[in-house]
């Protein structure tokens, strides 16, 4: 096995997981498979012009992509930490392909996400195509990571009141595609903001992150950008020169000033044991507030300040009082 650390690799993405990467080397993945719909033409369905899209983009045949897919899925399951997790992003035409080599793994899903951008599929006589599938899985044998806190607190709040950190872990994401004219590109590139999320939630810094399908590299960029190690495979020598070069100019950990900081305070009860004193009084003043025409997100916002204790925490004890 060569050194694959910081290492970007020309070549196929199969068998140059079996040359270079070894088994549980990788904390997590982040891909974005080819279309295997005649991406190479995809400008007339977008009705776009591509006179800075780089050439090269490597397609897979329709009549291909079930074992191609099956194939790649085993190497990532292969190099996957125990523990660790991978990001499929697809279309819906090879969506069943990908699912089935995912269900063939012992890789668990954790989420279905759906990936809702600007510059959609123009129709006339049906709807739009605007939306991408994001697939989520995690490999057994080691407690996942998944950072809950690193984006937003527990206790900030919207102006509505609302959750921030809730509406940022909705399994529907909307995040617009960077429109970069006369800027040299890929054919397809993942933005910034939905690679910082991945990366935030599911890796820490100074662990590994791998793009089997490299493309424009952005996977790579921001791993780079957020203190992370990257690695991948290109099999397009045009993309893989180009974005070499493009890679020296990133500086490690120059994405960290650009995110924000979340609010840490937590409840001062959180995750602390209740007493049977504490649980009469939750259901006696759940049902007190009940009574004022308040609504369930009100009232329990009102009992996390009075108890100390996070949000979901009152809310699983007032489900299991009410089913009692």
């Amino acid at each position: 096995m060569s050194d694959y650390k910081n290492n970007f690799f020309n070549e196929d993405c199969i068998t140059g997981c079996q040359q270079h990467l070894p088994d549980a080397s990788v904390d997590l993945i982040v891909t974005d498979p080819p279309y295997g719909i005649n991406g190479g033409a995809l400008d007339k369905h977008y009705h776009r012009k591509e006179d800075y899209v780089i050439d090269g983009y490597v397609e897979v045949p329709p009549e291909e992509y079930g074992e191609f897919t099956r194939q790649w899925i085993t190497e990532a399951e292969r190099i996957l930490k125990p523990g660790g997790s991978i990001y499929v992003i697809s279309g819906y035409t090879h969506l069943y392909h990908i699912l089935d080599a995912l269900r063939q793994t012992s890789l668990e899903e954790q989420n279905h996400i759906i990936w809702k951008y600007n510059f959609g599929v123009y129709t006339k006589n049906k709807y739009v195509s605007s939306h991408y599938h994001i697939l989520y899985y995690t490999k057994p044998g080691a407690t996942p990571t998944f950072n809950t806190y690193v984006r937003y607190g527990a206790q900030e709040k919207d102006m509505g009141g609302g959750s921030l950190n809730y509406q940022d872990r909705e399994d529907v994401w909307t995040i617009n595609r960077e429109y970069k004219p006369g800027q040299q590109k890929n054919k397809n590139e993942l933005p910034t903001d939905l690679l910082i999320k991945i990366i935030q939630y599911s890796s820490n810094p100074g662990e590994l992150v791998c793009d089997l399908f490299l493309g424009s590299f952005s996977t790579a960029k921001v791993a780079r950008g957020l203190n992370r190690d990257a690695t991948g495979f290109e099999i397009s020598t045009k993309a893989w020169q180009y974005q070499m070069k493009q890679m020296e100019q990133i500086h490690p950990g120059h994405l960290l000033k650009k995110i924000r900081t979340p609010e840490t305070t937590l409840p001062e009860n959180q995750g602390k044991p209740w007493s049977e004193a504490e649980l009469q009084r939750l259901e006696s003043r759940f049902r007190e507030l009940s009574e004022d025409a308040r609504t369930k997100k009100q009232i329990i916002g009102k009992l996390c300040e009075e108890f100390g204790r996070g949000y979901f925490g009152i809310l699983n004890r007032i489900n299991s009082l009410k089913s009692e």
